[in-house]
């Protein structure tokens, strides 16, 4: 069997929509395939618990700017006074190893990441309803009211987006939601220029002559 190429996969959802969740739970479910989550750069502090090189690769403002000057991301972004960026090699390099990745990423930096990597397929997670999303976020716990309310209004931002992606997931049972995640990833591993070379030596034999 030759190694097929990797997928990039470009996941964007309103905040409380559980695309992390989703993200965290494929990977933890489907050891078969080979799967990362994209590892953004960012210039803001480290949280408690994090840490460098699984959930960001922390760097200082004036090396992001040094690699954004030299084209190193795909895509970049400021929000909240801190830079974040995805890095071009790296992803690169793992379709190349046939390692599909997942981009956690929102509509603007989805619309970057089409115009440079166009074979890119994309995934919108939408929530059920507008009071279900709300429950969610209070239910996290993490933001005040004032934080939920501008998270609610830039939800409905985000969804009026989703047209531009080729998958939508409603996340209303979780369970059933990720089971339709799993089959859009082996729906694009079984498409046919992907089982072409992955399969091209069977392929050669089954279509030689006696």
């Amino acid at each position: 069997m030759v190694m097929s190429k990797g997928t990039l996969y470009i996941v964007s959802a309103p905040s409380g929509a559980g695309k992390s969740s989703l993200i965290n739970a494929l990977l933890e479910t489907n050891p078969t395939y080979d799967m990362k989550v994209s590892v953004s750069h960012t210039t803001r502090g480290m949280r408690p618990g994090e840490i460098h090189g699984v959930h960001y690769n922390f760097i200082g403002v004036e090396e992001f700017k040094e690699l954004a000057e030299q084209g190193a991301f795909l895509e970049h972004a400021e929000v909240f006074g801190n830079f974040y960026g995805t890095s071009r090699l790296w992803i690169e390099q793992q379709l190349h190893k046939g390692i599909d990745v997942f981009l956690d990423i929102d509509w603007q930096g989805a619309q970057q990441i089409r115009q440079l990597m166009p074979a890119a397929k994309s995934i919108f997670i939408l929530p059920p309803s507008k009071d279900e999303l709300e429950r969610r976020l209070n239910a996290r716990g993490q933001d005040s009211e004032a934080v939920i309310a501008r998270r609610m209004d830039e939800a409905r931002s985000e969804i009026s987006h989703f047209t531009e992606y080729d998958y939508v997931i409603v996340n209303d049972d979780f369970d059933v939601a990720l089971i339709d995640f799993k089959a859009i990833i082996r729906a694009e591993r079984l498409k046919q220029d992907k089982q072409a070379a992955k399969y091209s030596s069977m392929l050669t034999a089954l279509l030689a002559q006696q």
